[in-house]
């Protein structure tokens, strides 16, 4: 599994890599900021992982509106399953 290193969280699901790439994390459905709920998703993600951290990522999935979907882990722990 590859690494990437967190450069900025955008929302409930989707993280910005120190490279630039926007992931979208797969199996997670977060509201928008606009939406309820969205800014509260925002910050669990930001407590999972903020800037600076090291995530797993697996092959792309899929596509997103510009976004790479794929699944992350934490420490070995899949993202999913703590959000």
């Amino acid at each position: 599994m590859a690494r990437g290193k967190v450069r900025r969280v955008i929302d409930g699901d989707t993280f910005e890599l120190a490279g630039g790439e926007r992931v979208r994390v797969a199996g997670v459905y977060a509201p928008e900021l606009r939406e309820r709920g969205g800014s509260a998703a925002k910050r669990k993600l930001q407590s999972l992982i903020g800037r600076g951290a090291h995530v797993g990522l697996s092959a792309p999935v899929a596509r997103s509106f510009g976004r790479t979907v794929r699944y992350v882990t934490v420490d070995g722990v899949p993202l999913e399953q703590s959000l």
